[in-house]
């Protein structure tokens, strides 16, 4: 069954950073799905309730998101691209509310550690946490709370008819958030990867690791991220998820080919189009070309 709008799911509810980055990877004409857990969008994609899920992956201030990158391997659902998006963070309350009225603050926990400056200053707020940046501007605005403001996007202020007290209240304003977008195998495409997202073993020996970043060095790709994590029930084991960029394909197909002599349990997340951060250009999504040759031979190769 076809629709007329791509179906996208997020965790968290609508005018998240999820949804705005949604929104700047796919344009606004799209029906976004409402999850309560990252599972969830993955569930959703599963049983073919959603054609795509946006999941964020990684903070500038926070870190690495570790349960996502255990998603990414447990359901197999392809990496086919990525958005970085700036978190910019305000102070928004009803309509008449004033600064000296409040008396809480509501937000996500990390949107409230990233805004530990602001909070020094006004030592007599108390502070709220909750699970979503964007479903605590929501309460003000359905509980109509007088005393409580939220700290959220600007997406968030528009939908739910909150006013801005404050902008930009974020302690580091390069704060960025990098979101991977999955989808169903059958609506992979990629005309021109030039990133791939990687997981796999090494044996526990000397210098194992060293060999199969030498490979990517040796070849001129360059290696963006590295992330280890622990393998349940396994002393001294690993599952290593990297990402590479590479100008020249044949130099990533050789590289491959060298490190599956080095690895075990290789799986190849995704490839894709990296998002150029310095000028904002993003790839087009295309639906209905062949899954690339390197991806059906080597995916879940042991």
């Amino acid at each position: 069954m076809k629709h007329e709008q791509l179906r996208v799911a997020i965790q968290g509810i609508r005018a998240s950073f999820h949804e705005e980055a949604a929104f700047k990877y796919f344009g606004e004409n799209i029906h976004t799905i409402e999850c309560n857990s990252f599972k969830q969008t993955f569930e959703a994609l599963k049983n073919k309730n959603a054609d795509y899920v946006v999941m964020a992956i990684e903070n500038s201030i926070a870190g690495s998101i570790l349960p996502n990158y255990s998603l990414l391997l447990s359901y197999g659902f392809p990496v086919v691209g990525e958005i970085y998006l700036p978190i910019q963070l305000h102070l928004m309350a009803l309509p008449g509310v004033k600064f000296e009225d409040i008396k809480y603050v509501t937000s996500h926990p990390i949107a409230i550690r990233q805004c530990v400056d602001f909070f020094d200053e006004y030592p007599q707020l108390n502070i709220v946490e909750s699970n979503d940046t964007a479903a605590c501007a929501k309460r003000i605005r359905d509980e109509g709370l007088t005393d409580t403001v939220a700290i959220a996007n600007s997406l968030a202020a528009r939908l739910y008819g909150l006013d801005v007290l404050e902008r930009r209240i974020e302690s580091n304003k390069k704060n960025f958030t990098r979101f991977l977008i999955l989808t169903h195998h059958e609506n992979v495409s990629k005309k021109n990867p030039n990133k791939a997202s990687l997981c796999f073993q090494v044996s526990n020996t000397v210098g194992a690791l060293a060999k199969v970043l030498n490979i990517f060095a040796e070849q001129g790709l360059n290696m963006s991220k590295i992330q280890s994590m622990p393998i349940l029930g396994k002393r001294n084991e690993y599952n290593f998820y990297v990402d590479v960029e590479w100008d020249d394909t044949k130099t990533y197909d050789i590289a491959i080919r060298q490190i599956l002599k080095y690895t075990q349990n290789f799986n190849i997340l995704g490839e894709y189009e990296r998002h150029d951060e310095e000028n904002g250009a993003l790839p087009k999504t295309v639906k209905n070309e062949k899954v690339p040759r390197t991806y059906i031979k080597i995916k879940k190769m042991s």
